[in-house]
């Protein structure tokens, strides 16, 4: 059993000696001589031991390193304090369920003003200068009215090392089992859904029976992977059973090196598919694609950037060299500008840089655009329209439509006063009126007078030119090629005789189609008249047109691109039908003979 009295120290016991009674101060050689001597004697046990500020005895053995304290300290005499335990800094800080409380405290209800609170809403855990409510016109310092509840009072929280690196510091657990019932509702729905589909289809329990076989593949402890699908973390170098292994992409021996040790194949195994079709391109081709070219660039700059005394690292302070890449771009492109502008200043030439795009250089792109046979795009984008290199809706000289809007009679002109001249001036409509009658003028047909279109006497003169030509014609029958003794040839006479035969029945036909029209032409108003003669003459110039376009070569007639499709009005059409070819007539193979 231990003793109950006090244990008296030794330095009490060699008190009595004077000399030794303070510790020597180590400032000369000599005192430093003493110590050495003292510390020996207090070893050997005929020196008393030191002694702390608490009064405890310093073992003498204790190694100076040990015993020694440290500078910052400030200790005046020996001391072993800084070796025993200190304070633990954890029992000042705040515990982990301590954490500031949100709100207001609602379990009492204040309907008096306090002094000291808020004159504004009455609360009294701040000052109407720190108050978060709307300014009220009557403060409830004087009105008393709705006094606002008081705010929790914050507690002062100190969180340690770990504290204020706590992701989940004030977070309340009860708001877990909301997100746990949200779901457990979600369930529940989805569950009387399906009960509700195979109640009105039994025929999908059976469709249901076979997809649940894959519902139960992520419990499969497959090799590689964990048990728990969740949290799946599949081994390296691993694939799924169902790819296609890297060598077997192309069994050719002279393609893509396949390096069984570290399965790796960095080249292509299949260059001649598309890159669209492609499932596995090398391990190349992801080393050098997507961002990596970027941060190469980046990287690159750094370096440059470092080497001009310039401290940024691409990893340290990516933001920072972002910036200063995009400031060196711009001011690059600015130096740049003001170099190509002084020189052209300088020397001019500035015309010589604009040309035409690629597109229209080279006639050809290496953007890749795959059409169905309907027209549509089925991958790639669509080619850009290539715009002419003539200008485009520019009228002149009053026109509203450009040259080459109209074509008539082998001729272009302008759509909007069907004028043939490129230079001319528009006169809208009567430009078109005047066409017309020109064309009137210039047919080789004999033409009525409306005016005098009732009157026998005109209508016979108008027949005269076929009678003259009648008579013409038979004239020219009379034989002309005589020999001297007034006699002809049978060849010669049997020649002639064959030409007045066809000449005759191409004068009947002649004159029939003239009765036609003299018929159809009776009964019919002066205004109508005029209309069916004009119809009738633009009908046989058309007529001749065509005969002249059909003699002519296939490639040396022209273009008719811009003929203008309208209806044809009831003149044109009663035209037509006069003048278009039978080809029931019996007579209409000798017509052109």
């Amino acid at each position: 059993m231990a003793n109950s009295t006090s244990r008296v120290p030794i330095s009490v016991l060699l008190h009595d000696k004077a000399s030794e009674d303070e510790e020597p101060k180590k400032k000369s050689r000599e005192d430093w001589r003493k110590a050495k001597e003292l510390e020996e004697a207090r070893k050997a046990g005929t020196a008393p031991a030191a002694v702390d500020e608490e009064g405890r005895d310093i073992n003498p053995h204790i190694p100076q390193y040990i015993s020694s304290a440290p500078w910052y300290y400030n200790t005046a005499g020996p001391t072993l304090k800084h070796q025993r335990p200190q304070d633990d800094p954890k029992a000042h800080c705040s515990g982990i369920d301590e954490w500031y409380k949100r709100g207001v405290d609602t379990s009492k209800v204040v309907t008096k003003y306090r002094k000291g609170a808020c004159e504004n809403c009455g609360a009294m855990t701040h000052k109407r200068i720190d108050c978060m409510e709307r300014p009220r016109k009557v403060g409830a310092k004087f009105s008393a009215k709705q006094i606002a509840h008081d705010e929790f009072l914050q507690p002062k929280i100190v969180s340690d090392y770990d504290g204020k690196r706590d992701r989940w510091a004030g977070y309340d657990p009860a708001n877990h089992r909301e997100i746990v019932e949200e779901y457990l509702k979600i369930e529940q729905a989805k569950r009387e859904l399906r009960a509700q589909k195979l109640k009105e289809n039994p025929d999908l329990a059976e469709e249901e029976g076979e997809s649940d076989e894959d519902k139960y593949v992520d419990e499969v402890d497959m090799p590689g992977t964990k048990v728990d699908s969740k949290q799946r973390i599949t081994v390296r170098n691993l694939r799924i059973r169902e790819d296609t292994a890297k060598y077997l992409r192309n069994l050719d021996p002279n393609s893509a090196y396949y390096d069984p040790k570290t399965r790796s194949m960095r080249d292509n195994p299949t260059p001649n598919l598309n890159p669209e079709e492609t499932e596995f391109a090398g391990e190349n081709f992801v080393r050098f694609s997507g961002d990596i070219k970027k941060h190469a660039q980046a990287q690159l700059f750094a370096w440059e950037a470092y080497g001009k005394g310039v401290d940024v690292h691409v990893l340290a302070e990516p933001t920072k060299l972002e910036l200063l890449q995009k400031e060196y771009d711009k001011k690059k492109s600015q130096f740049k500008d003001e170099v190509k502008n002084k020189v052209l200043e300088q020397y001019g030439g500035e015309e010589h840089l604009v040309v035409p795009p690629k597109a229209l250089l080279l006639a050809q792109t290496e953007n890749y655009v795959e059409y169905s046979r309907q027209g549509k795009i089925i991958k790639g984008q669509d080619k850009p329209i290539i715009r002419s290199r003539y200008e485009e809706d520019v009228y002149i000289n009053n026109h509203t439509t450009v040259w080459g809007s109209l074509w008539k009679n082998g001729c272009w002109g302008y759509k909007c006063c069907e004028s043939m001249i490129k230079n001319s001036y528009c006169v809208g409509e009567n430009g078109k009126t005047a066409a017309v009658m020109t064309v009137a003028e210039s047919d080789p047909l004999p033409r009525t007078d409306v005016a005098n279109e009732s009157d026998p006497e005109t209508v016979e003169a108008t027949r005269a030119p076929a009678n003259v030509l009648e008579e013409k014609d038979q004239s020219e029958e009379v034989p002309s090629n005589r020999n001297d003794s007034g006699s002809d040839s049978d060849h010669e006479t049997t020649e002639r005789r064959e030409k007045s035969k066809k000449s005759k029945k191409k004068r009947k036909k002649e004159k029939r189609r003239h009765e036609r029209e003299e018929k159809k032409l009776q009964g019919k108003t002066p205004e109508e008249k005029d209309k069916l003669q004009l119809a009738l003459e633009v009908e046989a110039l058309n007529q001749k047109r065509a005969e002249e376009l059909l003699k002519q070569d296939e490639r040396k007639r022209p273009y008719n691109s811009m003929y203008d499709v309208k209806a044809p009005t009831e003149e044109e059409i009663e035209a037509y039908m006069l003048k278009r070819r039978r080809e029931e007539d019996p007579m209409l193979a000798f017509m052109g003979k």
